[in-house]
């Protein structure tokens, strides 16, 4: 029996460590049934048994790769090109041998076992080493990413590697009311970042539920197309931050480094880390790591009175622990919301709902809203329009 071949793979060679490719290979090349098993199990689980073609393009375009990496950083080469070229032209013929596969695996589907079939083409089109193939997949990987940056905007950092996180906030800047000079602020040291300009680390502070985490996650869901990513960090994982810059300097795509509700003690020794990640807020251009972090402090190491009644340099210890935050070259306050901006809000978040409730009405609920959840906030706002959107919905009384 002829072998597929995909021993000489180039560029590809990760994607036979799919557990379906891997298997199939293995089956073809040896007119092994219980590998052929082993590979239409794991087709099943996506339901891509009748499709083994659209699997492995599938496979194939979340390779990370060098002409993947190369599209996407504009820098690929005609060498590139070829070594891919040959690749893909390996696979679409392993592909084909779903069509007539050897003697034992025939016979044990000729006896019932469910066949493995080649299906359609798709992306890559008849021919997959194509010069109108390749160029199409590298307009898909430079719009795109690789790897694990396609279809995912947010990481967490394990064990040294890069995690992805799934199902991450689809909030858009347009659905957070109000706070206009914060949120452009934010913007535009973003679009600094991204544009390869000097800009700066950023404090978002100020009350609970006021959007500043929120703000975030909607600039990475404005600007993603444009490259940007973000990972975030734990509070208690802070000493591993130059780890994951230096995992990250070597990748082509702007990331946020986010660190949420940041509060630490004056003695932690994470915020030497920090403070050393800080160090000169201004950037050089080409730099890819933004640290941005969100604190309902302003002053984020936490002050003790004893320590500061006790010290013989009081005024050292304070400004010690200012320090910290003096180190974000931009700071961007996130006041609570009085009465006023509080309705004004609802009202805003109401009509995105179409829910059509009178003013009077409406603004009582918020009010009584608030009073029985602790206050007002943009928080509290959303959760009484998202209560009374799923009242009005099923057609009952907005009664808490």
């Amino acid at each position: 029996m002829e072998k597929p071949g995909t021993q000489e793979l180039i560029l590809l060679r990760n994607v036979m460590q799919n557990r379906a490719v891997s298997a199939f290979t293995q089956a073809m090349c040896a007119d092994d049934p219980s590998a052929y098993a082993v590979a239409a199990e794991a087709l099943l689980e996506d339901d891509m048994l009748h499709s083994f073609a659209a699997y492995l393009t599938d496979k194939i375009l979340h390779s990370d790769n060098l002409f993947a990496r190369r599209s996407f950083a504009n820098t690929l080469t005609q060498d590139i090109r070829t070594a891919y070229a040959h690749d893909l032209r390996i696979l679409q013929s392993l592909t084909f041998r779903a069509e007539n596969p050897p003697q034992k695996i025939a016979a044990a589907v000729a006896d019932g076992f469910p066949a493995i079939s080649r299906g359609e083409d798709g992306i890559l089109g008849k021919q997959w080493d194509s010069d109108e193939t390749l160029d199409k997949l590298r307009e898909f990987h430079k719009h795109n990413g690789y790897g694990i940056f396609i279809g995912h905007k947010a990481f967490t950092f394990e064990n040294g590697q890069l995690k992805p996180v799934y199902n991450t906030s689809s909030i858009t800047l347009s659905d957070l009311k109000d706070y206009e000079a914060e949120k452009k602020a934010v913007v535009d040291n973003t679009l600094s970042f991204l544009s390869g300009l000097p800009y700066s680390n950023m404090l978002l502070y100020g009350d609970k539920g006021t959007g500043k985490s929120s703000t975030i996650h909607a600039v990475l869901n404005q600007y993603a197309e444009k490259g940007l990513r973000a990972v975030e960090i734990s509070k208690d994982r802070l000493k591993e931050i130059s780890d994951v810059k230096e995992v990250l300097a070597e990748l082509p795509f702007k990331f946020i480094l986010f660190i949420d509700d940041l509060s630490l003690e004056e003695r932690d020794e994470k915020v030497t880390s920090l403070k050393a990640s800080l160090e000169g807020s201004l950037s050089e251009k080409g730099a890819n790591v933004m640290i941005v972090a969100t604190s309902n402090r302003r002053h984020i190491l936490k002050e003790n009175f004893s320590d500061r009644e006790n010290s013989v340099h009081a005024r050292d210890t304070m400004e010690e622990q200012l320090s910290l935050s003096d180190r974000f070259g931009l700071t961007v306050c996130f006041s609570s919301t009085g009465k006023a901006e509080y309705l004004s809000i609802v009202r805003q978040l109401a009509q995105d709902r179409k829910l059509a409730l009178p003013d009077e009405e409406l603004c009582a609920l918020a009010e009584r809203w608030a009073l029985i959840k602790g206050g007002r906030s943009p928080r509290r706002a959303r959760q009484f329009i998202d209560y009374a959107y799923a009242c009005t919905a099923k057609n009952i009384p907005i009664e808490f």
